[in-house]
């Protein structure tokens, strides 16, 4: 009799204060018939500080095609498996989608852990509104940058950016440049940590706080939504297309 297929968890792992690991991430992994990490360096301090030992397997964006084949024999035949990131929620600007959608077409078990993630507690900083927010990521390196900031400087949503240190100000000053020197951001860095900090204003206002202040740590970028244009206009224009 074939053994029922294993499940796939997703763990999130804190993005700085170990105390934002959850009890059950914490069971999940010692549970867990072995651990799929995006670096296993960076992962070894986490887990030897809860006390886990369960085997821990590379699965990263470089090797996450060819892994996913091995790693849904393993779940076929009955092995329950935790996939972690560097930091955050596996699968949001980290490696974890393809595999997710593997294991689904073979009707195995996914189960996704609440728990730490980046973008949330910034955008919550930001007192934009949070009823309506634009994901984003980050942003293309080269290829469809400029398309891409464009699209989003009609977009009437909060927009979420993450960035990384050494392009923090080339991309305020792009920003500057598609979505105006005046529209509102709200910059979060090291968040959870010792030296967690939001800076607020305008995109001119925030480059130059950032211009004699440390660039150390990751970057979440909060942009205001583009004012949203009359509709009044669109009807005038409407009836004298009647006429």
């Amino acid at each position: 009799m074939n053994n029922p297929t294993g499940k796939l968890y997703l763990v999130p792992t804190p993005i700085g204060n170990l105390e934002d690991m959850t009890f059950r991430a914490i069971r999940v992994l010692k549970e867990a018939d072995l651990i799929l990490a995006e670096d296993t360096r960076t992962s070894a301090p986490l887990l030897k500080h809860f006390d886990i030992h369960q085997k821990v397997f590379s699965h990263h964006q470089h090797n996450e095609h060819q892994s996913s084949n091995e790693i849904i024999k393993f779940l076929l035949q009955g092995k329950n498996i935790a996939l972690i990131s560097d930091a955050g929620t596996p699968a949001i600007s980290d490696p974890g989608f393809f595999l997710v959608r593997e294991a689904l077409k073979f009707n195995i078990a996914v189960e996704c852990l609440p728990g730490a993630t980046a973008f949330v507690p910034a955008l919550v900083n930001s007192g934009f509104p949070t009823d309506k927010f634009c994901f984003e990521g980050f942003l293309p390196l080269k290829k469809g940058r400029q398309t891409r900031y464009k699209f989003l400087a009609e977009e009437e949503r909060t927009i979420i950016l993450y960035e990384s240190p050494h392009r923090l100000l080339k991309t305020l000053d792009e920003m500057a440049t598609y979505f105006g020197a005046d529209r509102q951001i709200s910059v979060s860095r090291e968040l959870t940590k010792i030296f967690e900090e939001t800076v607020r204003g305008t995109v001119v206002e925030v480059k130059q706080y950032f211009e004699t202040h440390p660039l150390k740590g990751e970057f979440v970028m909060c942009v205001a939504g583009a004012t949203a244009k009359p509709a009044k206009g669109k009807y005038e224009r409407d009836e004298e297309e009647e006429e």
